[in-house]
């Protein structure tokens, strides 16, 4: 079973940047797709961005467009998530999932979670 493990999280000013990352163990992630969603207080989980299991693909939401950047590794079973001019409304619990195949924005679908880093855009 995959297992995923984030990383990277912490307090930033705003205009900051931070690198997350998810590592996966016990199996490859190479034939998956991998997402990063976030959930705030209080609101519901959405999706960040995703990344085709090549990582030839990729996709955004439009609040993170021109700022996140997501890419792969697969000699090292990582994902990254490069987050510039961050945003007090950035501030949230980030996880990255995978699913096998293509990338969705239905969360249901993804299989495996990782537990998620803390995201804190405050001056």
């Amino acid at each position: 079973q995959l297992q995923l493990v984030e990383s990277g999280g912490g307090l930033v000013q705003p205009g900051g940047s931070l690198r997350l990352s998810c590592a996966a163990s016990r199996f490859t992630p190479d034939y998956y797709a991998i997402g990063w969603f976030r959930q705030a207080p209080g609101k519901e989980r959405e999706g960040v961005s995703c990344i085709s299991s090549s990582g030839g693909s990729t996709n955004y939401a439009d609040s993170v467009k021109g700022r996140f950047t997501i890419s792969r590794d697969n000699a090292k079973n990582t994902v990254y998530l490069q987050m510039n001019s961050l945003k007090p409304d950035d501030t949230a619990r980030y996880y990255c999932a995978a699913k096998f195949g293509v990338c969705s924005d239905r969360i249901a679908v993804y299989d495996y979670w990782g537990q998620g880093t803390q995201v804190t855009v405050s001056s």
